[in-house]
């Protein structure tokens, strides 16, 4: 399949440049792995036009049966659903821009510009979103609404380790860099796992949670934790220490 649709890219006179993204760029790839390309298109005019037009052939002759977009500065990211559960990710951009994003990039034809620097990630925003859903979960609770209490108990776990992989310098969206944590960081939040929607569950989830996020906050910000911690104790029902 790789080979089917860079052989198109190389057919197609609108693209410039090709490369292999992802698990694939670097040998990492697994019988559980997308397909990630990456293509490059001679000019703005052009970048609709073939990105439609890709969309109709994967959809036309691969039976594509969804797909969704990711919009990021410069770039389109279309994923297709195949009818063999195989993802197909496929990024668009001008040729200018045409290089890598990341560390996982292989260019297959076509000049690749210098990679820009990564923009460092801000802290301060995945310690926001932790205290959000600190006080949203409590709130969930006290309203009765234990599937949205559960979401966001769930979503404190998530920032917490995005903030350790942070701090270890771990890969920090989607959880990839997650299961290469310590287990001093990952094995503490097993308890915050909801074990059923009883409002007492909640509440003991919650706690979990607030308490392993605590730890994380004095690890990667001591003075953002000591001006949190009070609000999220009482927030958690959490004795003072």
């Amino acid at each position: 399949m790789r080979r089917q649709l860079l052989g198109l890219a190389e057919q197609d006179p609108r693209i410039t440049g090709a490369a292999v993204t992802g698990s694939a760029a670097d040998g990492r790839e697994d019988r559980w792995s997308d397909i990630d390309l990456f293509f490059g298109v001679a000019d703005q005019a052009a970048l609709d036009e073939v990105v439609a037009d890709w969309s109709g052939y994967i959809h036309g002759e691969l039976g594509a049966l969804h797909h969704f977009d990711l919009k990021v500065p410069a770039a389109t990211y279309r994923a297709f659903l195949l009818p063999s559960c195989l993802e197909v990710d496929l990024g668009f951009t001008t040729a200018d821009r045409f290089g890598p994003a990341g560390p996982h990039f292989r260019a297959i034809f076509g000049k690749a510009a210098q990679p820009s620097p990564a923009p460092l990630q801000d802290p301060g925003h995945l310690i926001g979103l932790a205290w959000h859903h600190v006080l949203h979960a409590r709130s969930s609770i006290e309203r009765g609404k234990p599937w949205q209490a559960e979401y966001w108990i769930s979503g404190i776990r998530d920032q917490t380790l995005a903030l350790a992989c942070l701090r270890l310098g771990a890969p920090v969206h989607y959880a990839k860099g997650a299961d290469a944590l310590p287990v001093a960081v990952t094995g503490g939040l097993e308890d915050a796992l909801v074990r059923s929607l009883e409002l007492e569950e909640l509440r003991r989830a919650l706690r979990v949670a607030a308490t392993r996020l605590l730890l994380e906050l004095i690890a990667t910000d001591a003075v953002q934790a000591r001006r949190l911690e009070r609000a999220i104790r009482e927030l958690a029902d959490l004795a003072e220490r």
